[in-house]
């Protein structure tokens, strides 16, 4: 009786720990394919898809819109970049030229450090404008300014800024042809013996 007792409870006993264990590793099985099965790897899939689909639609309109804002943007900054350069270049010619020629500004009574700098200002409206161009409207304003006071050097310099040469300037200043061809000649005339006399 004693023995059959044991024997019915030993089998109880690990019937229970049989199922408590095959239960268990259900529980595991089960939490673990679903969490990490069904829940995280169709959700990453589809997280991932969505983001690779949103990023290609975005990057498209993006792509666009920089590539636009940057064609636009590069197309002034070259401009601009292109004028500082030719500026740059004009006003190193300049100081190669007055250290060269120093009676370029002594012969018109003018500081060499002053021409320089009025140089310069005039490079930043009309980067195109050479020295030799501006000596000549400094020299055309000193000979003719007192007698035309429409002839100032910035009026000689907006015109070669509109594109216009010296004669044309002078004619729309009020100059004949002739008038215009002799007071040309005679500047070129002046800036040259300035450059011969050292």
């Amino acid at each position: 009786m004693r023995k059959s007792l044991l024997t019915a409870l030993l089998i109880t006993v690990a019937y229970a720990f049989a199922f408590t264990n095959g239960a268990s590793a259900q529980g595991k099985g089960h939490g673990g394919g679903g969490g990490g099965g069904r829940g995280a790897s169709p959700s990453g899939v589809g997280v991932d898809r969505g983001l690779g689909r949103s990023s290609d639609a975005s990057m498209g309109r993006s792509d666009e819109g920089r590539g636009n804002a940057s064609g636009r943007s590069d197309g002034r900054s070259d401009a601009g970049l292109e004028r500082a350069r030719l500026a740059s270049q004009n006003l190193h010619d300049a100081d190669n030229d007055l250290q060269r020629h120093p009676h370029i500004a002594s012969d018109m009574h003018v500081n060499a450090n002053d021409l320089r700098a009025g140089y310069q200002a005039a490079l930043a409206t009309n980067p195109n404008l050479t020295f030799g161009n501006y000596v000549a409207a400094t020299r055309l304003a000193q000979n003719l300014g007192g007698r035309n006071p429409a002839i100032t050097r910035d009026a000689i310099l907006a015109g070669l800024a509109n594109g216009d040469s010296i004669g044309k300037t002078l004619r729309n200043l009020g100059l004949n042809d002739e008038e215009a061809k002799a007071e040309k000649k005679r500047v070129e005339r002046q800036i040259k013996d300035s450059r011969n006399n050292h």
